[in-house]
């Protein structure tokens, strides 16, 4: 038969019974359709067009496989069958394979990176992706996704170029150094410096600032990575100028100061300031870093947030190379930044690995437009997300909390208190650890007192099942979901799909 034939034969209600019957097979036998039947049916018709026939006949394929496997486990007894005597045989008409079919395909074709909501009250949260763009950067993407651009070509001289040229004089001009690279990564910035300014000699560190950020990216494994040797001064706790005059020498090639992520140390501690180390390594003509880690290009404060130590900041206190990221409090795109001095910025893009480690024209077209945001200061709590939403007034969050509270309750029924509470949120990465932001969000209570655990870890499961996943936090026998980070476009999606949590 062939297929336009057996499409021309087939119905809705075709059972695999009927289409084993009609083939004359024996008593007894797996009751499964021949997969031309499957594909040849007019209802496999639109997954051909979607997924195309190739990927949906092994789809199929696979599908009639393991039914067969486990009807053969179920006839032969053993846990199987009991599973399949207690909750049915499955529907096996061509119908009821279909609509498998379809669920399979769109599962194997649902991209694994998925956009969430963030109602954690981390605004920075590096497992969620840092940073969002702001309109210009998204833009600016599609532009160069669909465009070729002179990402090494100037179009001046109509020779090739270098692609760091696109945004150094931006950032000469925010930062005030001399030059400026960019890689991937502050990571990959840190161990590109050391491997190019240090390679086999000593880096003087306070053992204060040996830090570990997430991921298990520690500074002495970076520095032996690199090719250098860490000179370790100082005690955890406390670090005196001394330590590291003492410590100075003739295979010491770099000084380095690191900035103390995601922890604080208080009591009895000493740490030497910039301004104090500068003059030091000027006096052995010794090079001085810093990583500034999630380095910031404006005085935060001017807009109501802690201060964080600014890049220009560093290099007017005496920096010879700093190095920074893109995506944190930048608010741009994943980069590691390295400004300074320009001879050692001219050595550190003469090093191989630069190559390696440099970013694509995706990065460079999102970073450019972020970093021109910041000529105009005034605007930028408007146009630059990460800040919009670190500035966020709480009381926009009630509101919006008190908006949300009634429909989310009736999705989570009685079994389940929902209350608006003020919050505190955190910026995250690494940036002012101690340092919280007044918020406000929704918090989830069960309403029976035994099994709290359970019943919070069964709706924190219901929330990632959503078809956008709600991603809150559990802390003191509730869940807390924090709306800063819940934009005003993204709240009617929020309250639509709370109808499938009811569900």
């Amino acid at each position: 038969m062939s297929e336009h034939s057996a499409r021309d034969g087939s119905k809705a209600d075709t059972t695999l019974r009927g289409a084993v019957a009609a083939s004359g097979a024996p008593a007894g036998a797996i009751r499964l359709p021949a997969v031309h039947l499957v594909l040849s049916d007019a209802g496999c018709e639109p997954l051909i067009a979607a997924y195309g026939r190739v990927q949906t006949l092994e789809a199929a394929r696979a599908l009639l496989a393991e039914l067969r496997a486990m009807l053969l486990a179920a006839r032969e007894g053993g846990d199987t069958a009991v599973a399949v005597a207690t909750a049915g045989a499955p529907d096996t008409s061509i119908p009821s394979l279909l609509a498998m079919l379809a669920a399979r395909l769109e599962e194997q074709n649902t991209s694994p990176l998925r956009p969430v909501f963030n109602l954690t009250g981390t605004v920075l949260h590096t497992n969620l992706g840092r940073a969002l763009l702001p309109d210009a950067a998204v833009q600016a993407v599609v532009d160069a996704m669909r465009w070729p651009m002179n990402l090494e070509w100037d179009i001046d001289t109509g020779k090739r170029g270098d692609r760091d040229n696109l945004i150094e004089e931006l950032l000469l001009e925010l930062t005030g150094a001399e030059a400026a690279t960019i890689v991937n990564n502050n990571a990959a910035a840190v161990l590109l410096m050391l491997n190019t300014v240090a390679l086999g000699k000593e880096v003087i560190v306070s053992r204060g600032e040996l830090v570990e950020i997430g991921g298990a990216f520690r500074i002495p494994d970076v520095m032996t990575r690199a090719g250098a040797v860490l000179r370790e001064v100082g005690a955890t706790n406390r670090t005196h100028l001394k330590d590291y005059d003492e410590a100075a020498g003739p295979n010491t090639a770099l000084m380095m100061k690191v900035h103390t992520s995601n922890y604080a140390i208080t009591g009895f501690t000493k740490s030497i300031e910039l301004e104090e180390l500068a003059p030091l390594s000027k006096k052995h003509n010794i090079p001085l870093a810093v990583d500034l880690g999630s380095g910031t290009l404006v005085d935060l404060e001017q807009y109501g947030l802690p201060h964080e130590t600014t890049v220009r900041e560093t290099i007017e206190g005496g920096a010879d190379l700093v190095t920074f990221s893109g995506d944190k409090l930048l608010g741009g795109p994943q980069c590691g930044i390295i400004v300074g001095r320009k001879d050692l910025i001219a050595q550190i893009k003469k090093n191989p690995l630069k190559r390696a480690l440099r970013v694509g024209k995706l990065t460079l077209a999102a970073l450019e437009p972020v970093l021109a945001l910041y000529r105009a200061p005034d605007l930028l709590p408007e146009r630059l997300t990460t800040l919009k939403l670190l500035t966020r007034p709480a009381a926009d969050m009630r509101a919006q909390a008190q908006a949300i509270l009634p429909q989310l309750q009736a999705a989570l029924g009685a079994g389940y208190e929902v209350t608006d509470e003020a919050m505190f949120s955190q910026i995250g990465s690494g940036a002012l650890p101690v340092d919280q932001l007044p918020s406000h969000g929704l918090v989830i209570r069960p309403a029976a007192t035994g099994r709290v655990s359970n019943a919070l870890g069964v709706l924190e499961q219901r929330l990632r099942a959503l078809p956008l996943p709600v991603i809150g936090r559990v802390a003191q026998d509730a869940l807390w979901l924090d709306l800063r980070c819940l934009q005003d476009y993204q709240q009617q999606r929020f309250i639509e799909q709370l109808g499938l949590l009811a569900a």
